[in-house]
């Protein structure tokens, strides 16, 4: 493992987050899948880390009940939102992680802001080295002009981001960085577990 994922790995340890670092997308999808029981209940973020991991399926396949907006799970795109917020267990991205171990997400939503601040026996946290940035400050800029516009895109949104390729601080109606979040520690009412993995994931 690198130095640079192990600095990470001990500034999330000094904010209580437990961390688990790995080389592949394989064997991080391995390690989660051993540990979460066929009969918990598993909710989902709106995550492309966790489909090039395979979780959902992998899961699905197994009979897990997974509550997933993105998955045919033959549930409504609120009834889904709903049902993952209050999960046994809850599976995300971050959107960056800085060097002090703070974990930052911003939500067009909020469906992932709420499940990441309470009501599941555990979350987990999936992110790539490319998620990793220095300040606060940075991981905005990171969010803002690297994770952003290319999700616009993919949803289809009509924002000058999805148009030109970084922020403009738009007043869209399609907007999609409306609340943030940052897990400045470990909050106390659910246990945290976070997967550094040595390759580049998702926005």
């Amino acid at each position: 493992m690198t130095e640079r994922i192990e600095a990470y790995r001990k500034a999330l340890e000094k904010n209580h987050f437990t961390v688990r670092t790995f080389e592949t997308r394989e064997e991080a999808a391995k390690a989660f899948l051993d540990d979460v029981a066929p009969e918990e209940t598993v909710g989902f973020g709106g995550s492309i880390t966790t489909r090039e991991l395979g979780i959902p399926e992998a899961l699905m396949a197994r009979g897990t009940v997974v509550f997933s907006h993105w998955e045919d799970t033959g549930l409504s795109k609120p009834e889904a939102l709903f049902k993952a917020i209050t999960s046994d267990v809850y599976v995300c991205s971050a959107n960056a992680i800085t060097s002090s171990g703070e974990i930052v997400n911003i939500d067009g939503t909020g469906n992932r802001l709420a499940a990441l601040c309470y009501g599941h026996k555990r979350v987990y946290i999936i992110a790539g080295v490319n998620k990793l940035t220095g300040s606060y400050e940075e991981a905005l800029l990171r969010i803002k002009n690297q994770a952003c516009p290319p999700n616009t895109k993919r949803l289809g949104k009509k924002t000058p981001c999805a148009a030109v390729g970084h922020c403009m601080n738009c007043d869209s109606p399609d907007r999609i960085c409306n609340a943030t979040l940052v897990l400045n520690r470990k909050p106390g009412g659910q246990d945290y577990i976070v997967y550094l993995v040595n390759e580049k994931l998702g926005y």
